[in-house]
C-alpha cells in the first residue's frame, strides 16, 4: 500500500474533534504494521491508515498500542496522549543497518517480526486480561501474517482469548502468506469489494471494512488559499498528481494525457509529486519522449499556498515537479484549486487519495477497481479507458457545464464525510464484539 503523499498526512494528534460515546465499550487496540508515524516509517498509505486510525480510536475512548518498524534512533517505547497511545518501535537493531525506510532490509525485518512479536503480544494480552480489560489485535498486510499466526498459537497455549484480525490492504506478498492456517486463527478483513475478489482468488472469505480519512480533512479549505493558487494557475488548465513513482499509478497515462492536451493547443500544466524510486526515471523518459518541458520547484517545507502559487505562476513549462515536502495545508489548497487531481491507478485497492481530494472540494479522477465510493460524473471522474484523450474530453465537459462541475465538487465532499474515521469505526467495533463473543 505504499504511496507518497508528500508525507502530508503525517500524524497530527488532534483528538478533540470527536467526542467519545458513552455507550462505546473501551478496548485495548493493538495495531501491528510495518509503517507508522516516524519519518523513517512513513512510506505511504499504510502509515496514513495506521496514524489516522490510531487518532480516531483514541478520540473515541479506546487505548492504542501501535507496534511498527520504527526509526532506529528514537526510543523503543514512547507514550503519547497521556498514556493512551503507546508506540513500540520494532526491529530497530536491523533498521540501524538499513537507513532508507521501514522496508529497507524487509526480509530480515519480516523474520525478526515473525519471531519476536508473538511472545510480546501474548504478554500484552495476558496483562490486559488480568486487569479485566479487553484486547483486540489488528495486523496489517503480508509482513505481519506470520506474527498473527504465532500470536494466536501462543494465546491459545496460555488459555487467553483476544480477537485477532488480519487485514489485506493490497495483494503484495500474498504468495508468502499461509492462508489455510491464517484463516483458522484470525478473522480476515479487507478494504473494498475489489480486494475481496482478489482474496477470493486465493480461496479466502473475508469481511469488508473500508478505509477512512481523518476528520480534519473535512474542514473547509481556506477560501484565500484556494483563490491564491487558482490565480497563480492563470488561464492554463492545471492538473495535479501526487503518488509514488510506480507502474500501477498510471504515470505514463498522465504524461500522455497532458501531451495530448498540449497537441490540441490547450496549454495544460501538470504539477507532479512522486517518490524516491527507480520508476522515476521511466516517468522522466516519457516526459522527454513526449517533448514536454519540465521545471523543478524546491521550496521550504513551510511553504504556504501563496508561496506555492507565486512559484508556479513564474513557471512556463508543461510539467512542474514539486521536489520538496508539501504541507497538508498547501496540498489541500492544491487539490481544491486544480482543474483535476489524477488519482487513477491500474489496480487500486481502495483509493484514499481520491477521497481526500473530494474532501477538499476537488475534482478527483479515479480508476475502476477499488474505488467503491466513486460515481462517474456524480462525485468524481472515473477513468474508463486507457486512452489518454479521455482527460481532455472530461475536462472539456466540465468546463462547458459549470453546474455539473460544482455539483460534483459538492457531492464529493458529502461522500468524503461518509468515510471519515468516526463514521467508519462503528463497523469495526461491531466486528470486534462479534469475534470476541465467538472466541470467549
Amino acid at each position: 500500500m505504499a504511496r507518497t503523499r508528500s508525507e502530508s498526512s503525517r500524524m497530527r494528534w488532534r483528538t478533540d474533534t470527536v467526542v467519545p460515546l458513552s455507550a462505546v465499550v473501551v478496548w485495548n487496540v493493538v495495531l501491528v504494521a510495518f509503517e507508522g508515524p516516524d519519518r523513517y516509517s512513513f512510506v505511504g498509505g499504510l502509515a496514513t491508515r495506521m496514524n489516522d486510525l490510531a487518532a480516531a480510536l483514541i478520540a473515541r475512548g479506546h487505548r492504542v498500542r501501535h507496534l511498527f518498524v520504527g526509526d532506529p534512533h528514537l526510543p523503543h517505547v514512547e507514550e503519547r496522549e497521556h498514556g493512551r497511545l503507546i508506540l513500540e518501535r520494532w526491529a530497530q537493531w536491523i533498521s540501524a543497518y538499513h537507513p532508507k525506510d521501514a522496508y529497507d532490509g524487509e526480509d530480515g525485518k519480516y523474520l525478526d517480526f515473525s519471531r519476536t512479536v508473538p511472545p510480546h503480544l501474548a504478554d500484552v494480552a495476558g496483562t490486559s486480561a488480568r486487569r479485566g480489560e479487553r484486547t483486540v489485535l489488528l495486523f496489517e498486510d503480508w509482513q505481519t501474517a506470520s506474527a498473527a499466526i504465532g500470536t494466536a498459537t501462543l494465546l491459545a497455549s496460555r488459555g487467553l482469548h483476544a480477537p485477532i484480525f488480519w487485514n489485506a490492504n493490497n495483494t503484495y506478498g500474498f504468495g508468502r502468506v499461509d492462508f489455510p492456517i491464517l484463516r483458522r486463527v484470525a478473522s480476515i478483513t479487507t478494504i473494498s469489494r475489489y480486494m475481496r475478489m482478489e482474496l477470493a482468488k486465493v480461496d479466502v472469505e473475508c469481511a469488508i471494512l473500508p478505509n477512512g480519512i481523518a476528520d480534519r480533512w473535512l474542514a473547509p479549505v481556506g477560501p484565500s488559499d484556494k483563490l491564491v493558487l487558482r490565480n497563480g494557475f492563470g488561464e492554463r488548465p492545471t492538473f495535479v498528481k501526487v503518488a509514488r513513482f510506480d507502474r500501477d499509478k498510471r504515470w505514463l497515462w498522465a504524461v500522455d494525457a497532458i501531451a495530448a492536451m498540449r497537441d490540441a493547443g490547450m496549454r495544460p500544466r501538470f504539477i507532479m509529486r512522486g517518490s524516491r524510486s527507480d520508476y522515476a526515471d521511466v516517468v522522466g523518459s516519457r516526459i522527454r519522449a513526449q517533448g514536454l518541458t519540465i521545471e523543478r520547484l524546491a521550496l521550504p517545507a513551510t511553504a504556504t499556498p501563496a508561496d506555492l502559487a507565486s512559484a508556479v505562476s513564474a513557471t512556463t513549462s508543461d510539467v512542474v515537479f514539486l521536489d520538496f515536502f508539501v504541507s497538508e495545508r498547501a496540498l489541500r489548497a492544491l487539490y481544491a484549486a486544480a482543474d483535476g487531481v489524477l488519482a487513477n491507478s491500474e489496480k487500486e485497492p481502495f483509493g484514499l487519495v481520491g477521497l481526500e481530494v473530494m474532501s477538499c472540494g476537488g475534482i478527483a479522477y479515479v480508476g475502476r477497481t477499488g474505488e467503491d465510493y466513486a460515481v462517474p460524473f456524480g462525485n468524481a471522474v472515473v477513468v474508463q479507458s486507457d486512452d489518454p484523450r479521455e482527460l481532455m474530453t472530461a475536462n472539456r465537459i466540465l468546463n462547458e457545464d459549470r453546474r455539473l462541475a460544482a455539483a460534483m465538487r459538492a457531492d464529493g465532499r458529502m461522500t468524503a464525510k461518509r468515510f471519515a474515521w468516526p463514521r467508519i469505526l462503528e463497523a469495526y467495533e461491531v466486528l470486534w464484539e462479534t469475534a470476541s463473543a465467538l472466541t470467549s
